[in-house]
């Protein structure tokens, strides 16, 4: 794929988009202009807008939900967990609201991490895993820059590993970089997983990853845990890739060696969201951008899949069937395939601490109320969910050159995570309760006794060089 590419695509986007906006602005400046002399009232600029809104976006969740700095609430069921994780976040500088900029708008936020180019962004070294079916997928460790004055922020002096894994479309975006470089700087050891195919990862079989398989992300996660052993691991994914995220965590459940898991906003009802189709402008942009970056495997795919009318499909659902449902050698319905890539579908099985970020204006998830599973928060004590009044999708701006304040709040939450469970570990005892908080789950510290003395087994699996590094 070449380096403009996915830019060309998103571009074309953007301008749709700006061309659908310029009447709405000039609409507010003309009001902003006409109403200068008139004083705001009680609440100022932002609760006039809440209340033209119809209240806070957290307003019509009912029951289980907690304020929070910024407008911002947190949705869960209540627990020990669920405490310690709402003191850090009222704690948080983050979340303090500041002052609102022309890019505060939903679209802009969006395009602005989507469309701009990611900049020079942090040094990588790439591996190559080679899988079970001998398929590749890389993974980019975040090497530097360092940053002077770098904090360990964990016990020990073994920084956790950070799992980063971009959205379901292959892009890196600006988003993901700045969470790297963040990380790298607060203490942690980022990487960054890239699908077959993604990226530059080379497809060395004509199968790619279908939108909710954990397989590949599987093999992923038991190497990175042969390379670091003792050090706690977690995962933040990006918007369509939280789908590969949850279904691991799901299909894993108490087995998973991920310590604590984040969401920057999830694409949760995956199936409803193809069905119905994302506004015309990111529809066409997102599409575009897949279609160049499979285009260079189109005499690779012709024997599995028909290319023909992959790249004339007009919708990301009529691709996303064509591609892993109208197969060659093994066709299925459109049901089948949700059945078996739902991330939701195992989800009661998930036994890792799930934080949710997401936006009320978010213009890719579409409304909160329509596409967000509200019960899923409420009912189970392992998912919450933060939600903010704006931050389009994956966006969450603040002032000047400051990091997204969706990054920050996650590195808080992890670091409150870590803090919980080494409190519970020591109130309990290692040697007589290395259940979780919540009746027999696995934790931190259990997971690293336990990895510690499976490292023989490890080390057969790898012993023959699945990994490739240049």
């Amino acid at each position: 794929m070449p380096p403009w590419g996915a830019a060309l695509a998103l571009l074309l986007a953007a301008i749709a988009l700006l061309g659908l906006l310029a009447p709405r602005l000039l609409r507010r400046l003309g009001r902003r202009a006409v109403g200068a002399g008139t004083p705001p009232g009680p609440g100022g600029p932002d609760a006039e807008e809440e209340e033209a809104d119809g209240g806070g976006p957290a307003d019509r969740f009912g029951p289980g939900r907690e304020a929070l700095p910024g407008g911002c609430r947190l949705l869960c069921k209540p627990s020990a967990l669920a405490q310690c994780l709402l003191r850090a976040l009222r704690r948080s500088a983050a979340l303090e609201p500041g002052p609102r900029s022309w890019l505060s708008g939903p679209h802009l936020q969006t395009l602005r991490h989507f469309v701009l180019p990611a900049g020079p962004g942090p040094e990588l070294a790439r591996e190559y895993l080679q899988l079970a079916d001998n398929g590749l997928v890389a993974l980019d460790w975040v090497v530097g820059p360092c940053a002077r004055g770098r904090r360990v922020t964990h016990a020990g002096g073994l920084p956790a590993v950070l799992l980063v894994i971009p959205n379901a479309w292959g892009r890196l975006t600006r988003n993901v970089l700045g969470l790297c470089l963040l990380a790298l700087e607060r203490g942690y050891y980022p990487v960054i997983f890239h699908r077959r195919g993604h990226h530059g990862c080379p497809l060395a079989s004509p199968r790619l990853q279908p939108f909710g398989d954990p397989s590949d992300l599987k093999e992923a996660v038991t190497y990175i845990r042969f390379r670091h052993p003792a050090a706690p691991l977690f995962a933040v994914s990006e918007g369509s890739g939280s789908a590969l995220l949850l279904s691991y965590l799901g299909e894993c459940g108490s087995s998973s060696y991920v310590t604590g898991a984040a969401c920057i906003s999830p694409v949760l009802r995956c199936r409803e969201w193809f069905e119905a189709g994302l506004p015309w402008p990111y529809e066409r942009g997102f599409l575009l951008h897949q279609k160049i970056a499979l285009s260079r495997y189109m005499t690779a795919l012709e024997d599995t899949v028909d290319t023909h009318k992959l790249f004339k499909s007009r919708s990301l659902r009529e691709f996303e069937e064509t591609l892993f449902c109208h197969t060659k050698s093994f066709p299925i319905s459109w049901d089948a395939y949700w059945d078996h890539n739902d991330p939701l579908r195992d989800v009661d099985e998930a036994a890792v601490p799930v934080l949710c970020i997401l936006s009320a204006d978010d213009p890719v998830c579409g409304p909160p109320d329509h596409f967000l599973p509200t019960e899923l928060f409420r009912s189970n004590p392992y998912f919450f969910l933060l939600l903010s009044r704006h931050g389009g999708h994956c966006g969450f701006l603040r002032q000047d050159s400051l990091p997204a304040w969706s990054h920050e709040v996650i590195l808080e939450s992890f670091r409150a995570l870590t803090d919980f469970f080494r409190t519970e570990e020591r109130m309990k005892g290692l040697s007589k309760h290395r259940g979780s908080f919540l009746g027999g789950r696995r934790r931190w510290g259990t997971l690293q006794k336990r990895e510690a003395s499976s490292s023989s087994s490890l080390d057969e699996i790898f012993s023959w060089k699945r990994s490739y590094t240049r």
